[in-house]
């Protein structure tokens, strides 16, 4: 036989006989998969009201704990809607507590940690974030696992007695999310709703401005909220 011929050959079998043994037997293939770090089956959630100053936790549904927390002020407020715990560290400083549980928002840094501002607890004096004492965020801290889902109620827009705050570049959060959806939903804006007011989203809210014959100044006052539908 052609020598390049025999070791087509014996390059083609030998590829065949792999194949059919790793398709056979994946798991020699393969080394263990690695143990979850996350709450698959969600047996633990966390329920946040910001108004009521309330963290509740649900065990398989039922609540099992009930803690008094700070939330953000009306200019830093707190992230409405569901979220994740994504990480939890230890010791980041004393305005942090001893523990800390982070959430996966997207325009930020937000998350679940105790404080050396006892005082604000059951107030709206943090920068967004849901400040405990520090005993009950480690007690927290040791029962709730990586992945579990964390459902901040409330009204994106703020308490619904108060007019929304004004929106500019520089700003974050669930309205800036809200408008960036409204400019992309009317074709203005073509980047992603991230909820972070950047220079992309002031040039399509400019564009939405000019359009309407309003002024061009890139803010999101009461009535460009009206423009938007999003209060009467």
């Amino acid at each position: 036989m052609n020598p390049n011929r025999r070791l087509h050959f014996l390059t083609f079998w030998a590829a065949t006989i792999f194949l059919l043994l790793f398709s056979i037997r994946p798991g020699l293939a393969y080394a263990d998969t690695s143990l979850p770090i996350v709450d698959e089956q969600g047996i633990f959630s966390i329920e946040i009201y910001p108004l009521k100053h309330q963290l509740i936790v649900l065990k398989h549904g039922q609540k099992v704990k009930t803690y008094t927390v700070a939330v953000g002020n009306p200019s830093t407020p707190t992230p409405v809607g569901e979220y994740k715990i994504n990480y939890k560290g230890k010791d980041w400083g004393p305005s942090f507590g001893p523990r800390w549980l982070g959430l996966n928002v997207p325009w930020g840094i937000y998350g679940i940690h105790g404080t050396n501002k006892p005082y604000s607890i059951g107030q709206h004096l943090s920068h967004g974030c849901i400040r405990m004492h520090n005993r009950d965020v480690m007690e927290l801290f040791d029962m709730i696992p990586v992945g579990t889902i964390v459902t901040i109620y409330g009204h994106i827009l703020g308490h619904p007695s108060h007019h929304p705050r004004n929106l500019a570049e520089g700003d974050v959060g669930g309205d800036v999310q809200l408008i960036q959806s409204r400019l992309k939903s009317a074709g203005y804006f073509h980047g992603d709703c991230d909820g972070k007011f950047r220079s992309s989203t002031t040039a399509a809210l400019k564009k939405f401005q000019r359009d309407r014959g309003l002024p061009e100044n890139g803010v999101v006052s009461l009535r460009m909220y009206r423009e938007f539908g999003l209060v009467e």
